[in-house]
């Protein structure tokens, strides 16, 4: 059973919950622990690293994109107490991201011949972009998933690249504001090899979460080669549903699995 669900959005970037709907959706899973980690942003409702609401344990956490030289990876901080250089950053992130969504708004207008009747904030994320174009009468989607394929992932005519902290710039933003910082989802990356390789600057790595992306392959999991990777770099494990919605749960980890990072975060897991 998931105790622990260490990867949930919400509407503070692509998730479609609020943090105020969070502990009613975990505790419906029977999910004690949520870590909240938005897209490059900090959520402005969670003031402590650990704070208790209506029963659930949330962990003020945050899903960063980064570069390294073969690849882009995420990491995710846990426990989070905010540095002005990391408030400095997400704020820098947040006007790219207008800048890229306004950018993809008119690129599908005019590829699409609609009018997208989008608000554009430092917020928005493709997802959002998606929703949009799916909701309207005159486009023909009826998947955020056809959406991205035809229009706005990775290679596709209206994808635009964001820009990101490099590597040990995210890392040092986080370590020095973060009691765990964790790589996530190694096998959703072109070359999970390579990402694992980062492993040894990192404190943990997300070892439970859907194995199903991306869509258009059919999920490689090397568990050998994770468990080494853990075993080699003495890594705590995460892991989490990835939820953008009320998915909560789905994925995590169980209470004896959760102690480790637990006792990292807060005296009492």
């Amino acid at each position: 059973m998931v105790y622990a669900d260490l990867h949930v959005h919400t509407t503070n970037s692509d998730g479609s919950l609020s943090l105020g709907a969070v502990p009613a959706a975990a505790r419906a899973a029977g999910v004690s622990v949520v870590g909240v980690t938005d897209h490059d942003r900090l959520h402005p409702d969670l003031e402590a690293p650990l704070t208790e609401r209506e029963g659930v344990r949330l962990i003020q956490g945050i899903e960063l994109r980064t570069e390294t030289p073969t690849q882009r990876i995420d990491l995710l901080g846990y426990g989070l107490n905010p540095t002005a250089a990391l408030r400095a950053e997400t704020d820098r992130l947040g006007t790219d991201r207008k800048i890229r969504g306004r950018k993809i708004i008119s690129c599908l207008e005019r590829e699409l011949g609609i009018d997208l009747p989008l608000s554009v904030t430092e917020r928005t994320g493709r997802p959002h972009i998606a929703r949009a174009v799916v909701s309207h009468p005159e486009t023909g989607y009826e998947s955020v998933e056809a959406v991205f394929q035809d229009r706005i992932g990775s290679g596709r005519p209206c994808f635009v690249a964001r820009e990101v902290p490099a590597f040990e710039r995210a890392v040092e933003l986080l370590q020095d504001a973060a009691e765990v910082v964790s790589l996530a989802h190694p096998f959703r990356y072109p070359d999970p090899e390579a990402a694992l390789d980062h492993c040894g600057a990192l404190d943990a790595v997300e070892r439970y979460y859907p194995y199903d992306r991306p869509a258009s392959a059919e999920p490689v999991v090397d568990t050998d080669l994770i468990e080494s990777t853990i075993e080699e770099h003495d890594l705590l494990e995460t892991g989490g549903s990835d939820a953008h919605g009320d998915e909560i749960g789905t994925t995590g980890l169980d209470r004896e699995s959760y102690r480790g990072l637990g006792a990292a975060i807060s005296p009492q897991p």
